[in-house]
């Protein structure tokens, strides 16, 4: 499935911490494309496995994740409005 991941840390009570694992976890599964922001492929497993490790820092009562999944990619309509940074369109 392609899903687009979107968190909002806060920075109170070591939220930077917090903020630091998060991305460094989203990293390992998904694309960084902006700020908190993140896409990409990712199979079920992958994304229950995503889901764990991010529990063990997300405080639920401050932070917030957001998945936005579709199918695939080309299900996805994607524009962009001011600077076109798509990270997602280099490949190694």
């Amino acid at each position: 499935m392609y899903v687009v991941l979107v968190y909002d840390i806060s920075l109170d009570d070591n939220g930077r911490k917090r903020w630091s694992h998060v991305f460094k976890i989203c990293k390992k599964y998904l694309t960084h494309i902006q700020n908190s922001v993140f896409e990409g492929e990712i199979s079920k497993v992958q994304l229950v496995k995503l889901q764990r490790e991010l529990d063990e820092y997300i405080d639920k009562q401050q932070d917030s994740v957001i998945i936005f999944k579709s199918r695939q990619e080309r299900w996805l309509d994607k524009e962009f409005w001011g600077v076109k940074d798509d990270a997602t369109s280099f490949f190694i």
